[in-house]
Order: C-alpha cells, then sequence, then structure tokens
C-alpha cells in the first residue's frame, strides 16, 4: 500500500467516525437521556441548573469526539453515582426509619471519650475546643480531595487500563449503594447537630460547615458553604463514605503498584478521616463504619470477579464499547 492509499484509507476512516458520531442514532440517544433525566429531575426533586450543567456536559463530551465519547460512556458509572445521591432528597431516609441522635452521641463518648477537667467529651467537642489553623488548613485541603482525587484517578486508569478501571469504577459505586442502604438502615445526625441543636429532631435543618467553616473564613471563600447548601440529607452521618473513598483508591492504587502517589494517597486518606472528626462532620464510629463499607465493596466485587474468572462477559463488553 502506497502512501496516497494510507492517506485515502485514513480520510475514509475519519469520515466514517464523523458520520457515526453524529448519526440520527446518536441524536435519539443523547435526546433520550437527556430528556428522560431532566423529566425525572424535575418529578423528583425539581428543577436545579447543576442538571443544565451535567446535562450540557455530558452532550458535549458525546459528540465532541469519539475518544470524549468513550470516555463518558465509561464514566457513566460516576454519573449514575452522583444521580442516586441527588435523588436521594425526595426519599429523605427520616421518613422511614428513626433518627439516631443521642444514642449515637454517648456512644462514641462512651467508647471513644476524652477525660477533661470539666468531664468527659467526645472527641468532636474536644477538637472543636483545641483546633488550631494549620489543621483548619490541612483538613480543608484533604476534604476538598474527597471526590476529586478519586475522579482523576478514575480518568488515569481509564487511559492506562480500561479494565482496572471498571473494577475500580464499579466497586466505587457498589460501595455507595452499600452506604446509602446503611443511611436508611440508620439514620444518623452528624456531630455539629448535636452541638448547635441538642439531640431534638428537626427535619428541616440546613447543611451545616461546622468546622470547615474555619478553611471558608481563611482564605474568604464559600467552597464548603456551597457544597453542604446542597446537602442531600443532613441525616446521613453514618456510614462516613467520606471515610471509604480514598481508601478505594488507595487499595486500586497499590494494585496497580503506583509507587509514590500510594503515599500521597495514604497521607490524603488518613487527613480525610481525621478531618471528618476534626470538624465535626463525623463521629469516630462514622469513620469507622465508612471504612467498614470500603472494605465490604472492595471484598465483594473482588468476590464476583475473581468467581466469575477473566472471561467475565460483562466486564469485557464494558471494554469493548469503550475501545
Amino acid at each position: 500500500m502506497d502512501q496516497t492509499d494510507i492517506s485515502t484509507a485514513a480520510v475514509n476512516k475519519a469520515t466514517a467516525e464523523k458520520a457515526s458520531l453524529y448519526s440520527a442514532k446518536s441524536f435519539r440517544f443523547a435526546g433520550v437521556v437527556s430528556l428522560g433525566y431532566l423529566l425525572l429531575s424535575y418529578v423528583l426533586i425539581g428543577f436545579k441548573t447543576d442538571q443544565l450543567i451535567l446535562i450540557a456536559l455530558f452532550n458535549f463530551l458525546y459528540f465532541a469526539s469519539q475518544i470524549t465519547r468513550k470516555f463518558v460512556t465509561g464514566f457513566s458509572v460516576f454519573f449514575i453515582f452522583w444521580i442516586i445521591f441527588d435523588y436521594m432528597k425526595a426519599f429523605p431516609n427520616f421518613k422511614y426509619n428513626t433518627v439516631h441522635i443521642g444514642e449515637l452521641y454517648h456512644a462514641e463518648k462512651h467508647l471513644f471519650g476524652i477525660h477533661t477537667a470539666t468531664g468527659v467529651v467526645t472527641p468532636n467537642e474536644y477538637l472543636a475546643i483545641h483546633h488550631a489553623l494549620p489543621l483548619d488548613i490541612f483538613t480543608g485541603m484533604c476534604y476538598l480531595c474527597w471526590v476529586p482525587v478519586p475522579l482523576i484517578f478514575a480518568g488515569y486508569l481509564f487511559f492506562r487500563n480500561r479494565m482496572q478501571f471498571f473494577y475500580f469504577s464499579l466497586t466505587f459505586l457498589l460501595v455507595n449503594i452499600i452506604g446509602f442502604i446503611g443511611y436508611y438502615i440508620y439514620p444518623a445526625a452528624p456531630p455539629w447537630y448535636v452541638m448547635q441543636h441538642g439531640f431534638d429532631f428537626n427535619f428541616a435543618t440546613p447543611g451545616n460547615t461546622a468546622g470547615l467553616a474555619r478553611f471558608d473564613a481563611f482564605f474568604n471563600v464559600h467552597i464548603f458553604a456551597g457544597l453542604y447548601s446542597k446537602s442531600s440529607n443532613v441525616f446521613a452521618a453514618m456510614p462516613s463514605l467520606h471515610a471509604a473513598y480514598m481508601l478505594i483508591v488507595l487499595y486500586y492504587g497499590i494494585k496497580f503498584r503506583m509507587g509514590w502517589l500510594n503515599l500521597l494517597f495514604a497521607i490524603i486518606l488518613g487527613g480525610i478521616w481525621f478531618s471528618a472528626v476534626y470538624n465535626a462532620h463525623h463521629y469516630v464510629l462514622d469513620v469507622l463504619a465508612g471504612i467498614s463499607c470500603a472494605i465490604l465493596g472492595i471484598a465483594l466485587f473482588q468476590w464476583f470477579v475473581n468467581r466469575t474468572g477473566p472471561g467475565n462477559k460483562m466486564m469485557h463488553h464494558l471494554v469493548t464499547i469503550t475501545t
């Protein structure tokens, strides 16, 4: 094949890919997904500008190029996670089970209480008194890594090892589902709720930045204020999924032999665990429950992979459609 034939073949391939990218079938699929999502969202939780941003991002990536289409198709696992999380607003867990406020607080004090001159206090109460600016900054920076680092890690795996990408993303989704089930089985108030409202239940309590307000104040920003104003449910502190996400990243980082990056993942992981307690968003018990969710999710998914073997049709199909 001479140079002219190679050039012609390349042009024909590019033309075919462009035609496939903008086919009637592609427009129908994107239209159905976009309209279906917006309509269902409107019925369940009402219209929000965030929904338009999500749809705009999906459509841009879906039609920008073949590689971005494959990318957004693979990342649909994370879109599903966000949509489920968002739709939880339509089904608040406090409607289905009693919210645990005083019970969890007293259990925390009994198991992890710190003796002071004025009596026994929870780790959250102790750290609220003994906070320091360097810790405010460090814990705030770690908490900001909660979702971005797993997403960046997933993006890295997508371009380096497609099978491992799906192992990671499906494990991530499974751990979230386990955690969401936990929210409904055991609705629980976070430590800051007790600090500000005592043990009385008020379902209309809005989200709160708690100790993370110090980070916002120091940098004169409204990062955490904006994030917690969109909280799906105040009474979803047990288990702490903040404690789970980076553990999944570290597990797959070690499995993928990512060297010094695993040290960074471990530091962020420890920082998030400490931050959750330091900033009064979770009890130690919540963090331990979140760690347990991650371990259970990882174990269940690995059991599934080992049981189905390397010839698992579902995994190979996912890899095929994004390759």
